[in-house]
This record gives C-alpha cells, sequence and structure tokens, in this order.
C-alpha cells in the first residue's frame, strides 16, 4: 500500500476523543445544561473546546446590540480556536443549544498536542480549512441568493445532508428567531417560507418528545432551482 493511502487510512481511523483523553494536564470534561452559556463575547480567550455530546450555538453581538449566529456545532466539532491564533480576547459567545459535554484544552496543551500527534494535527487542520470553505460558501450565499434558498441551504446543512453518514433529524428544534439571524432576514420571512416548505412536504415537526425538525432530501429543489 503506498505511503499516501497509509497515511489517509490512518487519518480516517483516528479518534480525536480517545487521543485528547490521553493528553494528561490542561484539559478538562464539563457538562452544560440547554442554554447554558460556555463563554462569552469578551472572555479571556485561553483555551479550545471539543463537543463530545450535544450541540452548541456560536454568536456575535455587534457595537450596537444587534446579535447574528455564526453557526451551530455538534459533537466532533472544535471551537474556541481563535485562542491558538493569538487572539486574547474571545470575538462572540458559544451557548449550549442542547445538554452537552464539552471537554476544555488549554492553549498550551492544545499546542502540545498538535506537535505531539501528526494525525491530530492533520485532523485539525482539515476542520479549520472546512471551517474556512463554510464561512466563504455563507458569504456567497447571503450575497447572491434569496432569503428563501438561503433558509433552505441552512436547514439541510443542519441536517448534514451532503456529508458522510445518514442524514439526521434537526434536534433541538430551532428557534425562527435563530434561523431570521442566520439566514439575515426577518422572523416573519422566515416562518413564511417555514409553512411554504411544511405544506410542499420538505419539512415536518414530527421530531418526536424534543420538537426535532425533520428536513427531507426534497428540500434541495429549492436550493437548486434557479
Amino acid at each position: 500500500m503506498a505511503a499516501s493511502a497509509l497515511a489517509n487510512k490512518k487519518l480516517r481511523e483516528f479518534n480525536p476523543m480517545t487521543f485528547l483523553a490521553t493528553i494528561g494536564e490542561g484539559r478538562k470534561n464539563l457538562t452544560f445544561a440547554q442554554k447554558q452559556g460556555i463563554f462569552a463575547q469578551g472572555d479571556t480567550a485561553d483555551s479550545v473546546y471539543y463537543v463530545q455530546k450535544g450541540k452548541v450555538k456560536l454568536t456575535v453581538v455587534s457595537k450596537t446590540g444587534r446579535e447574528a449566529t455564526l453557526g451551530l456545532l455538534g459533537a466532533g466539532n472544535f471551537f474556541g480556536e481563535g485562542a491558538l491564533a493569538g487572539q486574547t480576547l474571545r470575538m462572540g459567545s458559544a451557548t449550549a443549544m442542547t445538554d452537552c459535554e464539552i471537554q476544555r484544552i488549554d492553549k498550551k496543551s492544545m499546542m502540545a498536542a498538535l506537535h505531539r500527534e501528526s494525525a491530530f494535527s492533520e485532523l485539525f487542520v482539515a476542520y479549520l480549512l472546512a471551517r474556512n470553505v463554510r464561512y466563504e460558501e455563507d458569504l456567497v450565499d447571503q450575497l447572491f441568493n434569496s432569503s428563501e434558498k438561503r433558509l433552505a441551504r441552512i436547514l439541510l446543512l443542519l441536517a448534514h445532508f451532503g456529508k458522510e453518514g445518514v442524514p439526521e433529524t434537526v434536534v433541538p428544534k430551532i428557534s425562527q428567531e435563530s434561523l431570521a439571524e442566520m439566514v439575515g432576514t426577518t422572523r416573519s420571512r422566515v416562518s413564511f417560507f417555514m409553512n411554504r416548505f411544511r405544506k410542499l412536504g420538505f419539512v415536518d415537526y414530527s421530531g418526536g418528545p424534543e420538537g426535532g425538525l425533520q428536513v427531507h432530501s426534497s428540500l434541495l429543489g429549492v436550493v437548486l432551482h434557479d
């Protein structure tokens, strides 16, 4: 087997959660209840976080008090990585959307872990590049697509369509206010489009006791339609 194939196989088999459990001091397993703050905009940026279980919302507030949702993260995602790039203060806030299990790794330990294990370093870099691509796609989406298309794309991203594995129900049910922040439109417009998507069978609210939103692959037609 070629060296590159062996490297790719090792990366696929690498489990960051297992590795992070071995780095010793400088890490702490934390639990957060739904809606509990993890860190706030302006806090000292001295650590990186890894989502073991649950969903986390990243937000930022402007000087005028306007809040925007930057993203929703699930298990296997890192956040707070700005601490590694010289940020001294948090540029935004992180809040638990569901009950969460999160590992906090201080900056020094994270840097040591990246130097110690090449597979972990490659995985982390790949994650950051994917996040950067996502932010660029979000910007293009905001500049050139309609509110309806932007909402459809966000719902599909939340349901993990286009990623490896089986698409999932969006849990928990996301408020229309949060969706409006992510789309960059008003709550009333989001309500209008969500009702339309529901009537057309693109989404439904039969996601179980937690009120999850089921997103169907037919919603792709809204994104792909010119």
